[in-house]
């Protein structure tokens, strides 16, 4: 039946996922194009708006930071006004001053919207910072190890959250969850170490939102 009206989805490369021949609001407006043009714009004009792009509605995407293309794929997919956000890993290719930004983005667009966000990342911070509930996967064959309640004061920020008591235990309660007891080989056998070392970079899968 297709993907469902309610959904939207970012991907993780947005110098793929956008249009480079189309401007930055025609980018914007190409989910859209069921709707009557002038309702079409103003969607896309609002959306724009909301993700900070006021102004650049006529510049092309390569004429845009990599931060800001990621935020019209962003605002993309707010124009069609889903019920459901899905998000892969889409900080993952830019540079950590900006993934900060974008990440109080997304906080903030929840905020006033009051959509369901799931989004993957392989951050850990990330995931506790962003999430009402954090979903940690094994590796392959994916399974659920733990879904954990997130329970954080809001609105959050970049550095009282992540420095308050509460976030070092999630942080440190996801940490355990990837990272399995260390195996450590030495003459006559093996023994397992009490410290934890990292056995794997599977993503953590994060639902945001009500």
């Amino acid at each position: 039946d297709g993907v469902p009206k309610e959904l939207a989805m970012v991907f993780q490369d947005y110098s793929r996922s956008l249009f480079p021949w189309l401007r930055v609001r025609q980018n914007v407006e190409y989910p859209l194009k069921h709707i009557d043009k002038p309702t079409r714009r103003e969607l896309a004009v609002a959306a724009l708006a909301e993700v900070g792009l006021y102004g650049h509605e006529n510049k092309y995407p390569w004429e845009l930071s990599g931060g800001m293309q990621q935020r019209v794929a962003i605002a993309r997919a707010l124009a069609v006004q889903p019920l459901i956000l899905l998000m892969d890993e889409p900080f993952a290719s830019v540079d950590a001053q900006t993934r900060a930004g974008l990440e109080d983005l997304v906080l903030s667009i929840q905020a006033e919207t009051g959509i369901t966000i799931v989004l993957v990342t392989h951050d850990i911070d990330e995931s506790v910072y962003l999430a009402d509930r954090v979903v940690a996967l094994s590796a392959h064959p994916s399974t659920v190890l733990e879904v954990i309640d997130v329970d954080l004061s809001r609105p959050r920020d970049q550095l009282a959250t992540k420095e308050h008591p509460d976030f070092l235990a999630y942080r440190h309660r996801v940490y355990q969850l990837l990272h399995g007891p260390k195996t450590v080989r030495r003459v006559g056998g093996e023994f397992n170490s009490s410290s934890s070392a990292p056995t794997s970079t599977e993503p953590v899968d994060m639902a945001t939102g009500s």
